[in-house]
């Protein structure tokens, strides 16, 4: 797929990230090439230590890249300075990520619309539009609850309403059940793949083959290599085994 395609919304050419300790180095990414169109649902698994989260935080521009270039929204990330790249996440991406990163005197309503105020939507806006994206998760009833107040599931129910409340075009979620039991995880990726099914793009890491099950696609990573690209079509226990072996 071309990178002007006007459905493309992620491209990333021969992305390559070094690790550096004194006189040792690692290689954790290979030369990666990706095309996501936009709206896609993307698993990413791999072994422990594989590159997946290096993979995520590199395509979205949470970490440097030592070569090669990423492109979201036809938009050259890494060319960008520290505040473009900044400014540009804040209102292009959200982030959901394993722990839940809450702030444990704010309000679920106010944990939401920090980042909104930090991206200068209005005090009254950023209000409002937390509160409705909290409903739209199914926490109406717990907008002033702190999140020692609130069960794991809900807890990470409150971090994907922070990831959309600045309604981004894509998601990156890495490992967002991983903290949750087997029937709140399922809650959480439900409610993933009801956004996604609404036209989100969400990338997301996982060990776990029941919740990359979910996506339309699975790109499986070891050693910082992309070695398996296919859209899933039944369960994905088959290449996950093949991944970690």
């Amino acid at each position: 797929m071309d990178a002007t395609d006007e459905r493309t919304i992620l491209v990333a050419e021969g992305v390559r990230k070094i690790y550096r300790s004194g006189a040792d180095s690692i290689v954790a990414l290979h030369g990666l090439d990706l095309v996501v169109p936009q709206g896609q649902f993307v698993a990413v698994m791999g072994p422990s230590g594989s590159g997946k989260t290096t993979l995520l935080n590199c395509l979205s521009g949470l970490d440097e890249i030592d070569a090669g270039r990423v492109l979201v929204d036809g938009l050259s990330i890494h060319e960008l300075s520290d505040k473009e790249r900044t400014r540009h996440r804040a209102r292009e991406m959200g982030f959901i990520f394993q722990a839940f990163n809450l702030i444990p005197v704010f309000t679920a309503t106010e944990n939401v619309e920090l980042p909104l105020l930090l991206a200068g939507v209005r005090e009254d806006d950023a209000r409002v539009r937390a509160r409705e994206t909290l409903e739209r998760v199914g926490l109406g009833h717990r907008l002033d609850r702190r999140p020692m107040e609130l069960s794991g599931g809900e807890q990470q129910r409150v971090a994907v309403a922070r990831a959309l409340a600045g309604k981004p075009h894509i998601v990156w979620a890495d490992e967002p059940t991983g903290n949750l039991d087997s029937e709140m995880a399922g809650a959480v990726i439900e409610l993933l793949g009801e956004l996604h099914r609404e036209g989100l793009t969400i990338i997301l890491v996982t060990h776990d083959p029941s919740v990359a099950a979910h996506a339309d696609r699975l790109i499986t990573v070891r050693d910082g290599r992309l070695v398996e690209d296919k859209l899933l079509e039944g369960p994905v226990d088959e290449v996950h085994e093949r991944a970690i072996a």
